[in-house]
């Protein structure tokens, strides 16, 4: 079902172009401006088993996107700035922001680079957990079990099952079926427990793997000096939101504020809410965001920045740079708002 997913979305980008659609439908649905989803920035790498590789973006990618939005005079902005535009209703040019979730050490070594070539500003919103080193990157682990086993056995709704994973696309097929199951369990505790039974038969380091991959305090106090950087919240644990008590939620929300700020001495102003989609974010937690005291926050709902987005600054809308799709001719497209418009059936605000 991924896989048809996949290969529908890159036909319906592919046909938006090659159509030209994308070129009528850019003066309903491009907006104002709009703000980019990335995660990964790393170089290409070979392997046939990268169920994760959706999260990551080549640094040439990214200098084509920001190539392509200076050849067609939109601005690269900060939250700050963004915010300050829709209050103000100042709409005289178009504008992009880049956002980066998680505080991987990639942004630092390979999408810093690229963003100083444009004097291009971004926000990387950091899961406190992560920076301590002492978050749970469940999907990376998930990943790393499986394409080290050749079978896994698993209880899932109370059936005993042995999902096979003796080739790349049987891996696909097992890391998609534990992957939607997870997304699925009540709270990140059980998210945990499953998860670390599942490294500990399979010989996966779970723990070493925040350390591996994220920057520390350290790291994120010398990168916030740059000054083309500048820090967001993502919580404390990188939970689901939605599936929290209130209570719970709230202390995600307002207390990853306050560790990142205790900790760079920098306020952070902006958030984004873990996974971002539907299922785990929507009215309540908007509410809660703004309760505690963010300028935006930012979801994964795909949609570009509307002078209405004013009304819903803790429900903005972002474009993601999908790693399956790093073609030049996707870049039009996206910027256009053609490819959101479609997805979400022609409405210009998804914030309900």
């Amino acid at each position: 079902m991924r896989r048809f997913r996949k290969t529908f979305i890159r036909a319906g980008l592919e046909a938006l172009y090659l159509s030209g659609a994308h070129v009528w439908l850019r003066p309903i649905f491009s907006g104002v401006g709009a703000i980019y989803t990335l995660h990964h920035v790393r170089p290409h790498r070979d392997a046939d088993f990268q169920p994760n590789c959706h999260l990551e973006v080549t640094p040439d990618f990214l200098r084509e996107m920001l190539s392509h939005l200076r050849g067609h005079d939109i601005e690269i902005i900060t939250l700050d700035e963004l915010h300050s535009r829709l209050v103000a209703k100042d709409f005289s040019r178009r504008f992009a922001c880049f956002t980066f979730d998680d505080g991987y050490r990639d942004n630092r070594d390979f999408a810093l680079p690229v963003m100083r070539e444009f004097d291009a500003p971004f926000t990387i919103y950091v899961t406190s957990d992560f920076a301590s080193g002492d978050g749970r990157l469940w999907w990376v682990a998930l990943e790393r079990l499986v394409a080290r086993a050749q079978q896994i056995d698993i209880e899932i709704g109370g059936l005993a099952l042995r999902l096979d994973a003796s080739t790349p696309t049987a891996k696909c097929v097992a890391f998609q079926r534990l992957h939607d199951w997870l997304r699925t369990l009540p709270g990140e505790h059980d998210i945990r427990r499953e998860i670390t039974a599942l490294c500990a038969r399979h010989g996966i380091d779970e723990a070493s793997i925040c350390r591996e991959l994220c920057m520390s305090w350290d790291e994120l106090r010398e990168l916030s000096a740059e000054p083309l950087v500048s820090i967001g919240a993502h919580s404390i644990s990188h939970c689901n939101l939605a599936k929290q008590t209130e209570e719970t939620a709230r202390i995600e929300i307002a207390e990853s504020r306050a560790r990142i700020e205790n900790e760079l001495q920098r306020p952070v102003l902006h958030m984004a809410y873990p996974y971002g989609d539907r299922a785990a974010a929507s009215q309540r937690e908007f509410v809660l965001a703004a309760a505690s005291g963010y300028k935006t926050a930012v979801t994964t709902r795909p949609g570009m920045i509307f002078a209405e987005s004013a009304d819903h600054l803790t429900a903005l809308s972002r474009v993601s740079l999908n790693g399956h799709y790093q073609d030049a001719r996707v870049l039009p497209v996206l910027t256009s708002g053609a490819a959101t418009a479609m997805w979400n059936g022609f409405r210009r605000i998804d914030a309900a």
